[in-house]
């Protein structure tokens, strides 16, 4: 997988007062990707040491006012030309991580212009240019923010026929999910689910897995059945991936391995109706845009293309259950654009990002939507031929981050 990454985030003094500043979360991804190393304002040959620049409007200028805006364009110009003869744009969904706030490579926040440290919405001047590339840019905090430890281990929740993926675990600890805060006492698992949580490390990266759910059309509350996600939260866990069984919308999705984009909850269920009992979340009124992150969607798309893994990406519908949807259900999906259909995840997706984690949907779509064969079994012997790719797809994420 190939990056952009700011060279000062790499070491390389090239900041307007002669430094770097070098990340070690961002450093380490270094160590594990193919870095394409940018500088726009090198690029456009602008001195070191050189007159601090910061954005006014859709203008670049000096703290003395001289207007630089030209300068800053061309380095992002030739910095996009490298970035495609090194053949970081072509690949799958590529990968940038900026230091922030900078005229040049600002991600969602930029300074002000006053020259006074302030902060206003926007961003840099190359990193407008790389969003129109359909490339996804991060500052490094959010790498740092993605980076698992002891202390904040990666939570990863498992859907039916997933959950062997527990099995890969050096356990530390196991907990029973009847002596988790909000967890109904008399939960019993549907079949293929366990209700252990295994606290350890797969290839040495801290990880916290919960092997089974429970589901709305069992008779659950959406408040019982995001529980593991606030416990997960508690744990510590900033990053959480939810792997789900669904149905493939014929025309949108294969049957396979997907990556999940965005949700339609379809459910009629929202656990922050709750939100007086659910510490940590301030309002009910959240909003869900890029509710999957997109750092984490694009690292598993990464991934999946080096290992050769075949990956669809689409929109995750959230319907009740338990019965298959019926003929007018799938064409009304295919008409909103719906990719995969399941029973699961949406809410769990809802809870987390009130939460302030990181998300990552992964889904095994085990059959096409509609198929009048589809049964539980079936689901599980579909998920047994994709056991290997599913394993390897979280395996590699894991090590990127």
């Amino acid at each position: 997988m190939r990056v952009l990454v700011s060279d000062c985030l790499r070491g390389v003094a090239c900041r307007f007062d002669g430094s770097s500043k070098p990340s070690r979360s961002v450093k380490r991804l270094c160590e594990k990707v193919e870095v394409v190393g940018v500088c726009p304002e090198i690029a456009a040959g602008l001195s070191v040491p050189r007159p601090p620049a910061e954005q006014v409007g859709d203008r670049v200028r000096l703290i003395d006012g001289s207007d630089v805006t030209e300068d800053f364009r061309r380095g992002a110009e030739l910095s996009l030309d490298r970035a495609r003869s090194r053949g970081a744009l072509k690949k799958g969904a590529p990968l940038a991580v900026l230091k922030g706030r900078s005229p040049s490579c600002g991600v969602g926040l930029v300074y002000d212009g006053s020259h006074s440290g302030r902060l206003i919405k926007g961003d840099g001047v190359f990193v407008r240019l790389l969003k129109k590339e359909g490339v996804c840019v991060v500052s490094e905090d959010v790498v740092k923010a993605c980076e698992p430890s002891v202390e904040h281990p990666v939570a990863l929740v498992l859907g039916s026929g997933l959950g062997h993926l527990a099995k890969l675990v050096r356990p530390v600890r196991r907990i029973d999910y009847h002596d988790i805060d909000g967890f109904p006492a008399d939960a019993t698992p549907v079949r293929d689910h366990r209700f252990e949580l295994t606290i350890g490390t797969i290839d040495e990266v801290p990880v916290a897995v919960y092997p089974g759910r429970i589901h709305l059309y069992q008779g659950y509350s959406a408040a019982e059945v995001t529980s593991l996600v606030r416990h997960a939260r508690h744990l510590g866990c900033r990053d959480i991936v939810f792997a789900c069984a669904t149905g493939a919308v014929t025309g949108n999705a294969h049957v396979g391995l997907g990556i999940l984009t965005d949700q339609i909850n379809l459910t009629g269920r929202n656990p922050l109706i709750e939100w007086d009992g659910i510490r940590d979340v301030e309002t009910p009124f959240v909003g869900m845009v890029d509710a999957y992150t997109p750092y984490l969607r694009t690292l598993a798309r990464g991934v999946a293309d080096d290992l050769g893994i075949a990956v669809d990406e689409g929109v995750y519908a959230g319907v009740l259950g338990p019965c298959f949807e019926t003929p007018a259900e799938i064409g009304m999906m295919r008409a909103l654009g719906v990719s995969y259909v399941g029973m699961s995840t949406v809410n769990e997706v809802i809870m987390a990002h009130a939460l302030g984690m990181n998300v990552l949907g992964l889904t095994l779509a085990t059959n096409e939507s509609g198929d009048p064969d589809t049964s539980h079994e079936s689901v599980l012997e579909v998920a047994g031929r994709y056991a290997s790719d599913f394993e390897r797809l979280v395996r590699g994420v894991l090590h990127l981050l």
